[in-house]
């Protein structure tokens, strides 16, 4: 069997059990996760050996240091795992759920229902932990999933893909629910993206060139996200200790991931005693500053920024750095090069956070706190599929309600249309 075939024949099947999984009740759906997670925690010195295989395969190609953190599983992000699986496991079920119902003056009562979307197909890089959340929330949501990660965690993503099957069969719900594809050959990817009769939406999780590839090449519906180009602007009235701490945390608890801050924005008037905290702690944590000019009247060693600066998600100790004038200065700066990912202002004024909140478009926007909390787990989701930066269908980090869509549902008692 080709590779064509293959593929066709795992979405026929995710096709096939998605209504299976449709009709599943919240209970038996939430046992499954459980047992998942418990699974998952029981099989620790299994899932770090197989991933090891992937890490020392990874380290022999010479991937870079923020794949490979992406890359590494410990004992300590298997519990996180399984934790954010008994999570999903306890919020509220989307399905079925009615938001609201209206009164038509022909006595009609309309509402809308939410259901599931279907097939849903993901694919991702060196995140082997996006199996298990993808896999949980797309099971919570009602639908059947196709899991296509990147060659480098194709040992650990076979290993979490026997462990869920192992666990669907024993509860007698069919394991093509949930598929973990075990070719890395680049072609299943393609092939995928051509199969809009069995699969409904496809989620890509990776570097932009991952993603607007998969854009370009599907037939299939695409939920798009680009790259994070994450923005704080620290207002002239803010508490400058809070926000020194805001940004380092943004910038240096974890570079690698599209939620960690890229650019800051600093109102003139509080520069020179903001930039005289900030400096030392950042040259500590090793990073590199590329600056405007008026940023280096403030940081002497600053590096001068060109405008690609600007766009850059650099996923790496490096900070862009601008004084600003005013907070339209920061917005319009943040509406040019932003990403529609995730900025913050540090302010004290409750008049200047409003604005900011209502002027910015990005699909999440933070007052006085860290865009590293732009998160599925961090924002009660349990976990996430993906931060969308498309407005259609989902903005934002997508738990369960963004992976199902409604219908309307209509009650009469005999009307006709005339």
């Amino acid at each position: 069997m080709d590779i064509k075939e293959q593929m066709a024949q795992i979405a026929a099947a995710a096709k096939k059990t998605s209504g299976v999984v449709a009709r599943l009740g919240s209970s038996p759906k939430n046992a499954v996760l459980r047992k998942i997670a418990d699974a998952l925690e029981a099989n620790t010195v299994l899932l770090i050996s197989e991933n090891n295989r992937d890490l020392q395969h990874s380290r022999a190609t010479g991937i870079a240091g923020a794949m490979l953190e992406r890359l590494t599983m410990t004992k300590a992000s298997i519990h996180t795992m399984a934790a954010g699986v008994r999570e999903v496991a306890n919020l509220p079920d989307p399905v079925g759920e009615v938001g609201r119902m209206w009164r038509r003056p022909n006595g009609l009562l309309v509402g809308k229902m939410r259901i599931p979307l279907g097939v849903i197909a993901i694919i991702y890089e060196a995140r082997p932990n996006v199996t298990v959340d993808a896999a949980a929330l797309c099971f919570k949501a009602g639908n059947a999933v196709i899991l296509r990660g990147g060659s480098e965690a194709i040992n650990s993503n076979m290993a979490m893909g026997k462990i869920i099957g192992s666990v669907l069969e024993e509860e007698g719900i069919p394991a093509d629910s949930i598929q973990v594809i075990t070719t890395t050959d680049r072609q299943a990817i393609y092939e995928l993206l051509q199969l809009e009769e069995y699969i409904d939406l496809v989620i890509p999780r990776g570097g932009e060139a991952l993603i607007r590839a998969v854009v370009a090449q599907s037939k299939i519906p695409v939920i798009k996200h680009y790259k994070g180009v994450c923005h704080i602007y620290v207002d002239e009235d803010c508490d400058l200790s809070m926000a020194l701490s805001i940004v380092m945390n943004a910038k240096t608890q974890r570079v690698g991931v599209c939620n960690a801050l890229e650019t800051l924005l600093v109102h003139r008037n509080i520069a020179a005693e903001f930039f005289a905290l900030l400096a030392p702690p950042m040259r500590d944590a090793g990073v590199v500053i590329r600056g405007c000019s008026k940023t280096s009247e403030f940081i002497a060693d600053a590096q001068m920024a060109t405008e690609a600066d600007w766009y850059e998600e650099y996923l790496a100790l490096i900070l862009a750095v601008r004084v600003v004038e005013s907070i339209d200065e920061a917005i319009a700066h943040i509406e040019k090069y932003g990403s529609l990912h995730t900025e913050a202002i540090i302010t004290n004024s409750y008049q200047q956070a409003q604005k900011f909140l209502h002027e910015v478009n990005s699909s999440t926007v933070v007052v006085n706190a860290s865009t590293r909390f732009s998160d599925g787990f961090e924002l009660g989701l349990g976990a996430e599929i993906g931060i969308s930066t498309s407005k259609l269908h989902a903005f934002g980090p997508m738990g369960l309600e963004e992976l199902t869509t409604s219908k309307f549902i209509i009650y009469g008692n005999g009307q006709v249309r005339k």
